[in-house]
C-alpha cells in the first residue's frame, strides 16, 4: 500500500476531532472541507465571494504542500448556506477552475459549524492523470 502523507492546517480541532486538512495516498489527494477561517479569524464575513476565494487559497496551499496544483483537481464539492448566492460562489470557483473544469457539486446545507460561514469546499485531485 502507498504511503499516507498528511497535511495539517495547525488547527487544534484536527487532533480533537481526528482529521487532516489533506491526505495524499499514491497519486490521489483528498482535501477536507475547507472554509474561510484563518485561525480564529473569518476572512470575508458576510461575503460569499470572499469566503470562497479564501477557502480556495487554503486548498491551493494544501495541494502545493503535497506536490499538486489546482490543475490536478478532478472534483469539487461546495456546501453553501444560502443557494441564492450561487453566482458569487461560482464566480470565485471559476477564477480558480475556469480552464480545469473539474466535476463539481454545489448544495445548500442548513448550517456550517460557525453560523458566520457561508461556504465550505472539499476537493479531490489526482497527480499525473
Amino acid at each position: 500500500m502507498a504511503d499516507r502523507v498528511k497535511v495539517s492546517s495547525g488547527s487544534p480541532w484536527e487532533s480533537e476531532v481526528g482529521y487532516s486538512r489533506a491526505i495524499k495516498i499514491g497519486n490521489r489527494i483528498e482535501v477536507a472541507g475547507t472554509t474561510a477561517m484563518s485561525g480564529d479569524q473569518l476572512i470575508g464575513e458576510d461575503d460569499a465571494y470572499e469566503q470562497t476565494i479564501q477557502a480556495l487559497k487554503i486548498i491551493e496551499r494544501s495541494l502545493q504542500q503535497l506536490g499538486a496544483t489546482m490543475s490536478d483537481v478532478v472534483r469539487t464539492r461546495m456546501f453553501v448556506t444560502d443557494i441564492s448566492k450561487w453566482r458569487e460562489i461560482g464566480k470565485a470557483h471559476g477564477e480558480f477552475f475556469r480552464d480545469v473544469r473539474p466535476v463539481s457539486t454545489m448544495v445548500e446545507v442548513k448550517a456550517l459549524i460557525d453560523p458566520r460561514l457561508l461556504v465550505e469546499i472539499e476537493v479531490e485531485a489526482i497527480i499525473g492523470e
